[in-house]
């Protein structure tokens, strides 16, 4: 069974020759070029051998061209801090306008993309690029305290930020319409119980993110929906077309079964980057597999952090995971 047929038998809850498998991480200094970003990506797969490649560009990619500055200033987890926003006041929501996916840094992500996808030429490695939410990428610009408040005191300038959000997005998925990607990694960071209401989320962030993964082409077939917070509004995200969510399971609710219940396609977890693959031992990530295998009942499981791994992540860890879906066949679990 090769990983095409084995990931599409996963997203319909099909039997597999084995559970499929797969970290990613931030790569910062390297996420600046995209000649660099192409090869750390590339030699992590070769290395590791994942059943898909996710493309994890510097978070900020979709926005640093609308005044934003950050840099990495040592964070464990690989991400870079903003030092500069793109958005003080209200009025300059309004004065977003949609970038060209050619130029600046969408452009070099393209290119990442491109000499990433001339490594693999055989198409027979799924690979999948992360895309931020309209949401996700306004908090970045302007703030998430900022944000909060002109959501609820200026709504419509966030609206019509969003608008022009989203349509860059777009912008960028039809210029990677000609790359050959399998999908995407749909980062959704906002829909939180912490950050939101469930009516806040229905009117500034569901409606966004539906239209833009309803955009994607017919051929992109690995669509991933990464819930990147610890209260995740998972029965609301539940709805948008997706066949695999990404989130959190060891560390916040739902639970894997949990999530199972309440959503049809696969879930993609079982292992906590901080305290099985970041603090743990080989033993124990292999223990946590063997678990979220068995809960699973070896169907509808992609074995995963909830969040890009850290940096400091040992790599003895990291082959145990590979590692531990060797033999989780169907006549093993």
């Amino acid at each position: 069974m090769n990983r095409i047929e084995r990931l599409q038998k996963t997203f319909a809850g099909e039997r597999t020759d084995r559970i499929p498998v797969a970290l990613w991480r931030h790569w910062p200094g390297d996420d600046q070029r995209a000649a660099d970003l192409a090869r750390v990506t590339v030699d992590f797969q070769r290395t590791f051998d994942w059943d898909f490649v996710t493309i994890q560009p510097a978070a900020s990619y979709g926005v640093i061209d609308l005044g934003l500055h950050d840099e990495w200033i040592g964070s464990a987890d690989g991400s870079r801090s903003i030092v500069k926003r793109g958005v003080n006041r209200s009025l300059e929501w309004t004065e977003l306008r949609p970038l060209d996916p050619q130029r600046g840094s969408l452009g070099r992500q393209l290119e990442a993309v491109r000499l990433i996808a001339e490594a693999f030429p055989d198409g027979e490695i799924p690979l999948i690029q992360t895309i931020y939410s309209p949401l996700s990428q306004a908090v970045m610009l302007g703030g998430p305290s900022l944000l909060l408040r002109h959501l609820r005191t200026h709504p419509d300038r966030i609206q019509t930020a969003l608008n022009v959000l989203t349509e860059t997005t777009i912008r960028l998925i039809d210029a990677m319409r000609r790359l050959p990607l399998a999908g995407l990694v749909y980062v959704v960071d906002q829909a939180s119980y912490d950050l939101l209401s469930e009516d806040e989320y229905r009117v500034y962030g569901l409606p966004y993110d539906r239209k833009i993964l309803e955009s994607l082409p017919d051929r992109w077939w690995f669509r991933t929906l990464q819930l990147a917070t610890n209260a995740p509004m998972f029965r609301l995200c539940s709805q948008l077309p997706a066949y695999a969510i990404n989130w959190a399971d060891q560390d916040s609710e739902p639970d894997l079964t949990q999530g199972r219940a309440m959503f049809n396609g696969a879930m993609c977890g079982g292992l906590s980057s901080q305290q099985h693959l970041n603090l743990g031992t080989p033993s124990s990530v292999r223990e946590a597999a063997r678990v979220a295998i068995n809960t699973m009942n070896g169907r509808r499981l992609i074995l995963s952090s909830g969040t890009p791994i850290a940096i400091t992540t040992p790599l003895s860890n990291i082959r145990a995971t590979r590692e531990s879906v060797n033999h989780t066949g169907t006549t093993s679990v």
